[in-house]
């Protein structure tokens, strides 16, 4: 599940998860702003409602993004393994300037399309220039190592957060989404303390992380992201606490980030809106 090697002459596309309860409008300035970079007018969208079971999820996502303007929104149904190998399904992807994953059971994500051609094409088109989105689930799905389920909670407890594959967009990040609405910052440090390679993001809803080709981060919606840091761990106690013990965390870096900020995974630096 590890990101696609990017060419030499080919620039990755942007990677955007949201926390779920983005605006679906087509004055959403999320929705918007992945529309103008996937193209504008001459966008080609391809929903993914994989994660969602509700008949509509697609058809609403197609409403809102033919709203704004775009050339097509085609919804790529894949309820089994097998739709990921289907020929059409992968001509459609293949095709899109931009590929749109909904909310859900990111579960539901990585076991119908985890280890198939859909996913093999979709890290081959980001590394190649192509943007993809992700609302709730499809946001926890982006990168390698996904948080599947845990509960809400301030405190990181043994046992909080579920960790499973996700689709390996990127490796540097672990994402949280519907984070302050629900509580989650024990299960995202949680996740975190099994092994502190990267960096942990925190999305509020109606709020996104559109992580850049440079890899930087900036911060778009109206609620926040929180950044957490492992960087300068010092202590770790999850490999000696029991199920539902607090974990002990030492030298961990926090940052809130709203409309307008950036954080750099490279160098490691957070700034506010310059607005």
């Amino acid at each position: 599940m590890c990101p696609a090697k990017v060419s030499d002459h080919a620039e990755r596309g942007y990677i955007i998860p949201i926390g779920g309860g983005e605006r679906k409008v087509h004055t959403s300035a999320i929705l918007t702003r992945f529309i103008k970079l996937c193209g504008g007018s001459k966008a080609r969208i391809a929903i993914i409602p994989t994660a969602s079971r509700l008949v509509d999820t697609g058809d609403r996502y197609r409403d809102v993004f033919e709203e704004i303007g775009v050339a097509s929104a085609d919804i790529v149904t894949l309820d089994e393994r097998s739709d990921c190998e289907d020929m059409i399904k992968l001509a459609t992807l293949e095709k899109a300037t931009g590929i749109f994953m909904t909310g859900g059971d990111q579960l539901r994500l990585a076991t119908i399309i985890g280890g198939t051609s859909v996913a093999r094409l979709m890290r081959r088109a980001n590394a190649e220039g192509i943007h993809i989105a992700g609302t709730s689930a499809g946001a926890a799905f982006i990168p390698e190592h996904m948080i599947a389920f845990g509960r809400g909670g301030a405190t990181p407890k043994g046992g909080l957060a579920t960790l499973a594959p996700g689709l390996g967009l990127t490796n540097k990040v672990i994402i949280d989404q519907h984070f302050r609405e629900r509580g989650r910052l024990g299960r995202l440090l949680s996740a975190l303390s099994y092994n502190p390679f990267g960096i942990g993001l925190g999305v509020d809803e109606d709020t996104a992380a559109f992580i850049g080709p440079d890899d930087v981060i900036e911060i778009v919606g109206s609620g926040g992201i929180t950044v957490i840091d492992p960087t300068g761990l010092e202590h770790s106690s999850m490999a000696d606490v029991s199920r539902g013990k607090p974990v002990c965390l030492i030298g961990i870096r926090l940052h809130i980030l709203l409309d307008g900020g950036r954080f750099d995974l490279s160098t490691r630096e957070a700034s506010p809106s310059s607005g």
